[in-house]
């Protein structure tokens, strides 16, 4: 019995070895991208809710991401993150608002997922969204999509946004 169990245990070592072995390395998501609102699914909020511009410096699996998007009033709001597997990242968003996100890259190097949580005040009361980002790279590599799916007091919210290379 003891025999079977470690020659099961050795052979799940191995395949766990081999697994990782043979991930392939992360797409390219460095460039310019902006959003196409027309491919897009943006739900109820529409382009409000989503960055209409990415910017993506990429080093290995390490990613520096700049998006601007718009605020409360109508002016650009710029965050800057660096993104790193395992481990976490924080930015603040007006002075005010912590996102704090974690990055895992699929096995296939083509699409990565962003595990957030934002939390902060709006009008005096705390609040907190935790949320989901899927970032899928097109083969050619001119386009990309961020599937993102989060849960707030009022709901669940799911948008697809599609961004082209400039």
């Amino acid at each position: 019995m003891f025999i079977r169990k470690t020659q099961t245990m050795i052979a799940l070592v191995a395949l766990a070895t081999i697994a990782f072995a043979f991930r392939v390395a992360p797409s390219n998501f460095s460039g310019t991208w902006a959003l196409n609102e027309g491919k897009s699914e943006l739900g109820q909020f529409g382009a409000r809710m989503a960055d209409k511009k990415i910017v993506i410096d990429q080093k290995d699996a390490a990613l520096d991401v700049t998006r601007t998007r718009a605020g409360m009033q109508g002016e650009d709001v710029t965050t800057k993150e660096t993104l790193v597997e395992g481990k976490e990242s924080e930015v603040t968003i007006n002075n005010t608002i912590k996102k704090k996100s974690t990055l895992k890259w699929a096995q296939d190097g083509k699409s990565f997922t962003l595990d957030y949580t934002i939390s902060g005040e709006f009008g005096g009361q705390p609040f907190e969204w935790k949320g989901t980002e899927t970032w899928t790279i097109s083969d050619d590599g001119k386009s990309f999509t961020v599937s993102s799916a989060f849960s707030t007091p009022q709901g669940d919210i799911n948008t697809k946004a599609a961004y082209d290379k400039q």
